[in-house]
């Protein structure tokens, strides 16, 4: 690996896990990169469904993924993560993407919220297939989420080990709140 950019990282064990046809989330889709990544993966038989609450990161989105040419095997909605179960059937999905916080160059006060993050990964546990895989990129730092942070966290510690691995990392000599990779394998 040679980018240590806490997507980076995650982009690692997502190409691990995805193979063409599967269907994938994500959940915060921000500019689009990591949307971009997963039509990538999946190829023109799989199926990315992706959501943020801005339409601006939807006009973002569409613009990468018509540049960087990916199969039109996305769908792109301005709705919360809370609704992604309304697209999924339980079971089924490979990779469940969140980028916490707020977006990049956007509005900070529209940030994700604890509350709601938690909802929607309960949610995204229950579509995850056998297997499946759901990472986390937990950014708190300046104005956005130490209490997401701190209300994730006090979650993923509650799951079922018999169900789920939660392996959470940290940047340990990194200054300034830097961000947590938590990655959650359905078993």
């Amino acid at each position: 690996m040679k980018n240590y950019q806490i997507t980076e990282w995650c982009h690692h064990f997502w190409r691990e896990q995805i193979r063409p046809g599967d269907l994938c989330i994500d959940a915060t889709m921000g500019n689009g990169k990591d949307t971009q990544v997963l039509c990538e993966l999946t190829g023109k038989g799989g199926k990315v469904l992706a959501f943020d609450i801005q339409e601006c990161a939807l006009q973002a989105t569409r613009e990468r993924l018509r540049r960087a040419g990916v199969p039109e095997n996305y769908e792109l909605y301005c709705r919360s993560h809370v609704h992604m179960d309304e697209y999924a059937k339980e079971g089924s999905v490979s990779c469940i993407v969140f980028n916490l916080g707020y977006l990049p160059g956007g509005d900070h006060s529209k940030a994700t919220r604890a509350e709601s993050s938690i909802e929607a990964i309960e949610q995204g546990l229950r579509l995850l297939k056998k297997g499946g895989l759901m990472s986390l990129c937990i950014y708190s730092g300046g104005d956005s989420g130490y209490e997401e942070k701190d209300g994730v966290l006090a979650y993923l510690r509650t799951l079922d080990s018999q169900r789920y691995l939660v392996i959470c990392s940290e940047y340990y000599n990194r200054p300034n709140h830097p961000p947590i990779p938590v990655l959650i394998v359905r078993l």
